[in-house]
């Protein structure tokens, strides 16, 4: 037995972890720019990275730690991807590293970036945040607030949970993460520390689990970046471990995160859980949940409050996932727009629906009617303020 219980704030609640942000003139009008997540102690390391074939910089330098490995400290910056920057990329995050103070005694330090793609590090700016840092301080705002770029609002997020017989262990994370997001293995930036004592050989396996249903379950625009990181450090210091436990509160952690990046899309005004039910296979449930999370055209329906059944329809066949239009119903939260004895929406039917549309948050359930097998994704609008903001990405 054991209790997931939220806490306020986020990283500052776990033992023996610091973390604060600073501004070095990355971002205008002063902003918090440069964030670092630093331990007292060495810490096991757990990671999952973009599928994008162009990988950036800093998950380039991460992989050359080898396999397993230990750190104490993650540096975070903003405004800049250092993505499709070369081997000039990797050097550029070791002249930066040069510059942390050898009183912290820190061991194969970690960085990330989030940002414009094509351009060097400014790498004097960001080492001057060593010296404006508070290492000792525990502000995880203002490091959530850092690694933000388009982000309506910061996201961070803590647990404790009690283990009935064993004792209690702590959970902590901040994301960031609004445009650009449309998972494969993880999404945007987020880094998640813990005092638990997770088995070595476990950590990336509850990470990835984790992620299957909460970060690879999202998409706000269908774009996969090529920084998508999340960060799982763990040390131990609780000396408390139970996987059942520690899995579940890790998924409500993650969940959490993921829906506040959808809640967070750019310009978007309403988030949406699309669930297919009753399909072949697991694998199909999730193609075309994905696909209807992904769709352009049910985006801007969803923006413009019209309950077009088709469009819902039209993506499903395009998937390529065994349906057919004689089983096929289809659901705005508990209303029934389609189905084969109802396939036109009276005035009463669609009058329902589009209230629906207007909520801020709803459920689209198309059941397919041909397996057992479910899967929920989940998206948001798509309209003017998006194009707005990424017409006009690099000033």
């Amino acid at each position: 037995m054991f209790d997931i219980l939220p806490l306020k704030g986020g990283l500052d609640n776990v033992e023996g972890f610091f973390s604060g942000g600073a501004s070095v003139g990355l971002k205008s009008n002063n902003k918090k720019d440069v964030a670092f997540i630093r331990s007292d102690t060495l810490c096991d390391v757990g990671a999952i990275f973009t599928s994008n074939k162009f990988q950036a910089a800093p998950i380039r330098h991460f992989k050359r730690y080898g396999e397993t490995f230990q750190t104490n400290f993650v540096l975070i910056n903003s405004k800049n991807a250092n993505a499709m920057t070369g081997k000039e990329g990797i050097d550029d995050i070791d002249e930066v590293f040069s510059h942390i103070p050898s009183s912290l005694h820190v061991k194969n330090p970690l960085m990330s970036s989030t940002g414009v793609i094509g351009y060097r590090l400014d790498t004097k700016k960001i080492a001057k945040s060593f010296e404006l840092f508070d290492f000792y301080t525990k502000d995880s705002n203002a490091a959530a607030e850092a690694i933000m770029t388009t982000d309506r609002f910061k996201k961070e997020i803590s647990v404790r949970v009690d283990v009935e017989g064993k004792g209690s262990f702590y959970i902590g994370a901040i994301c960031k993460g609004a445009g650009m997001i449309n998972p494969s293995l993880a999404t945007m930036l987020c880094f998640i520390v813990t005092d638990a004592n997770i088995p070595k050989g476990l950590i990336n396996e509850l990470l990835e689990d984790a992620a299957q249903d909460s970060f690879n379950a999202i998409s706000v625009d269908g774009d996969t970046s090529t920084n998508d990181t999340v960060m799982l450090l763990s040390s131990a210091k609780s000396d408390v471990w139970d996987k059942e436990a520690f899995s579940e509160a890790l998924k409500f952690i993650t969940k959490h995160l993921a829906l506040e990046i959808v809640r967070d899309g750019e310009g978007s005004t309403k988030t949406v859980a699309f669930e297919v039910k009753n399909a072949k296979t697991s694998d199909e449930a999730k193609k075309a949940a994905k696909a209807l999370s992904n769709s352009l055209l049910v985006k801007t329906a969803l923006f413009g409050e019209d309950p077009n059944w088709g469009r819902i329809a039209s993506t499903i066949g395009a998937s390529g996932v065994t349906c057919e239009e004689e089983i096929l119903s289809i659901y705005y939260d508990e209303v029934l727009v389609y189905s084969p004895k109802k396939k036109q929406l009276d005035k009463e039917s669609e009058g329902a629906a589009n209230k629906v549309m207007k909520q801020d948050s709803f459920k689209i359930v198309c059941d397919l009617g041909v397996g057992d097998k479910s899967y929920t994704a989940y998206g948001c609008d798509l309209g003017h303020e998006y194009v707005n903001i990424n017409a006009d990405y690099r000033s």
